[in-house]
C-alpha cells in the first residue's frame, strides 16, 4: 500500500475540514427586493417604466415593481399621497400641487418633454368645427375645448394657447369629461370643438374623417415638461436611496426608448423589439400590426437621466396660481425636490 506523505495527509485533512465547514455554515439569503408600485397611463409616453421593468433594470436596482394603471393624472397623485402607489409618471395637475403643498408629494425627476424637431402633442379640431372655420388655434375664441378635469395639463395647455393668440381665457369653454376615452368620443362626434393630446393618440384619430389637426403644442409652449416623475415626500426624505435606484432604472429605460424610436440610433431590429415590448402595455387590445404605427408615432423625447426642466415646471406652477387652482403660497421647493437629478 502506498504511504501518504505528511504533506499529502495535511492537504487531505485541510480539504475535508473546509468541506465540512462549508456544509455546516448557515445559508445567508440574498437581500430581499424592495417592492414598489408604479402608477402609469397606457401611453407610449410612459414607455421608460415599461422598458425598465421588461429589461430587468428595476430588478438590477433591487426593486420588485408592480404597475397600477390610471386614466388621468389627478387620481394618480391622490394614490401617491395615500401610499397606494410609490412612484408616478404623469403630468403636473392642480391636485398634485395641492398635495405637495400639504407635504405629501414631491416631483423628483422629468419624463416626457416637447423638443424642437420631434413630433409632439397635436392640437385637434372636430370635423364640424373645422368646417365651420376652426382651422387654426387663432380661431379658438367662442369654441369648446375638452379636458379631463379642471386643473389638468389639458387645462394648462389650452390657456397657454389662448394667451399666445391673445384670446381671453374666458372665451374658450372648458368641457371636463374625466377620461381620455370620453374626450376622444366627444371630439369625434362634435360634442366638443377642440382638444390636444400626445402624438400616438393624435395621429391615429386624425387619420379618420371626424378630426383635423390644426396646430402643435410645441409652437405655444416651447420645451414644455409634459410629464414628471414624482413620489411621496416620505420616500424623498426618508428613502432617498430607493428614489435614486428607481430613477437610475427609469433613466436606462428612457435611454433605450430614445435610441430605438426617437434618435433612431438603434438597429431596425432593436426598434422592432422596442415596439413589441411597448405593445404589451399600449394598444394591447389591438393586433400588433395595427398598434405598431401608433406606438412609433408616439415617440417623444423622454429626458436623459430623468433630467427635469425646472423652468417649465415653475411656469406651470405660476399658471395654476394665476387661475386660483392652488394657493399663492406654494413655492417651487414645496413641489420639487431637485436633489435627485440635473435641472434646467
Amino acid at each position: 500500500m502506498t504511504k501518504l506523505s505528511k504533506r499529502s495527509m495535511l492537504k487531505t485533512l485541510a480539504a475535508t475540514a473546509l468541506a465540512t465547514a462549508c456544509a455546516l455554515a448557515p445559508v445567508v439569503p440574498a437581500a430581499a427586493a424592495d417592492k414598489v408600485t408604479v402608477g402609469a397611463l397606457r401611453f407610449t409616453s410612459h414607455a421608460a417604466s415599461f422598458v425598465a421593468f421588461e429589461r430587468g433594470y428595476f430588478a438590477d436596482e433591487g426593486l420588485e415593481v408592480e404597475f397600477k394603471f390610471f386614466q388621468a393624472a389627478q387620481p394618480m397623485a391622490v394614490a401617491i399621497a395615500s401610499g397606494d402607489v410609490d412612484f408616478g409618471v404623469t403630468a403636473i395637475s392642480g391636485g398634485l400641487i395641492n398635495l405637495a403643498q400639504k407635504g405629501a408629494i414631491k416631483v423628483v425627476g422629468g419624463a416626457l418633454q416637447e423638443e424642437p424637431g420631434v413630433d409632439g402633442q397635436m392640437i385637434l379640431a372636430s370635423r364640424a368645427a373645422f368646417d365651420a372655420g376652426l382651422t387654426s388655434p387663432a380661431t379658438l375664441a367662442g369654441k369648446s375645448f375638452g379636458i379631463t378635469q379642471t386643473g389638468s395639463s389639458f387645462h394648462y395647455m389650452i390657456h397657454k394657447i389662448a394667451d399666445k393668440e391673445g384670446i381671453p381665457r374666458s372665451e374658450i369653454t372648458l368641457r371636463p369629461l374625466q377620461k381620455v376615452g370620453a374626450v376622444i368620443g366627444a371630439l369625434k362626434t362634435g360634442q366638443i370643438d377642440a382638444w390636444t393630446i400626445v402624438p400616438h393618440i393624435a395621429k391615429a384619430i386624425a387619420a379618420g374623417p371626424e378630426i383635423e389637426p390644426i396646430g402643435m403644442i410645441a409652437d405655444y409652449i416651447p420645451d414644455y415638461q409634459v410629464t414628471t416623475v414624482f413620489t411621496s415626500t416620505a420616500n424623498a426624505s426618508d428613502k432617498p436611496d430607493l428614489v435614486k435606484r428607481f430613477l437610475t432604472a427609469f433613466a436606462k429605460g428612457a435611454a433605450d426608448f430614445n435610441a430605438a424610436l426617437v434618435d433612431k440610433t438603434a438597429s431596425a431590429q432593436e426598434a422592432e423589439d422596442m415596439v413589441r415590448l411597448i405593445h404589451k402595455y399600449v394598444y394591447a387590445d389591438r393586433p400588433f400590426e395595427k398598434a405598431a404605427p401608433s406606438i412609433r408615432n408616439g415617440a417623444m423625447r423622454i429626458n436623459e437621466g430623468a433630467r427635469l426642466n425646472l423652468t417649465s415646471v415653475t411656469d406651470q406652477l405660476e399658471w395654476f396660481q394665476s387661475e386660483n387652482l392652488v394657493p399663492a403660497s406654494v413655492t417651487i421647493d414645496m413641489l420639487v425636490d431637485a436633489s435627485f437629478v440635473e435641472t434646467d
